[in-house]
């Protein structure tokens, strides 16, 4: 058995899986995973009988004869960044680290209006004009959001990434690219550098070739 053990949902539309599994990959290290189908209930059960909060992304962590849990997407990235430190998944500045864990946790917890706008659907291509005020003010927060990083420590660190390497802003941000290149949004010429960088990526382009693979969804029960 390996350590490492990740649940996961539905490929195709888990934003928070991706977000958890991208870093993941990242530290390099084998695991194990298991796509929980949430929509079958015996699936759905075995996810209530695993994790505390019946909800995917969920890392299991075998370690020191005990077994850690770690629920929600950005603890995972916290736990990682500490349990790997060689991995780098925050900068390594005070103050790009605090810029990186805050624009994270602002992806956490904000960009209502885009998330429900511009909903996952990763491998369709489905553009359309955004007319909604709110959902046009979070696009252009996460292009300044974007810029900020690129033009503060990304370019200067040199690599292709919000600080140049990976980190898990990297990972909190991926979602974000998909859903504007399925709806065809329009960037600056920074942001698009970055949103090719991300599309590029062979962690994210796994991804993306196993959700093609992957069945489809389950119906919602009437």
């Amino acid at each position: 058995m390996l350590e490492l053990h990740i649940y996961i949902g539905y490929r195709e539309v888990s934003s928070w899986s991706m977000r958890a599994w991208l870093p993941l990959r990242k530290v390099g290290v084998p695991f194990e995973e298991t796509l929980i189908r949430y929509r079958l209930p015996e699936h759905k059960q075995h996810l209530n009988d695993v994790s505390p909060t019946g909800k995917v992304p969920l890392l299991v962590h075998h370690r020191d004869g005990k077994e850690v849990k770690v629920w929600d997407s950005l603890a995972i990235g916290e736990y990682l960044a500490d349990t790997f430190a060689y991995a780098r998944l925050w900068p390594a500045d005070p103050i790009a680290r605090a810029f990186a864990r805050a624009v994270s946790a602002e992806m956490h917890s904000g960009f209502r209006a885009l998330r429900d706008h511009l909903p996952m659907a990763l491998l369709e291509r489905l553009p359309k004009s955004i007319d909604d005020p709110d959902a046009q003010a979070d696009i252009a927060r996460v292009a300044e959001i974007w810029r900020q990083a690129r033009d503060n420590w990304g370019r200067k660190d040199g690599g292709p990434w919000l600080f140049g390497h990976y980190t898990v802003a990297d990972g909190m941000y991926a979602p974000i690219v998909s859903r504007f290149r399925t709806y065809g949004v329009t960037l600056d010429p920074i942001c698009e550098a970055y949103v090719e960088a991300v599309l590029a990526d062979d962690d994210f382009r796994d991804w993306e070739r196993q959700a093609e693979i992957d069945p489809p969804q389950e119906p919602l029960a009437d």
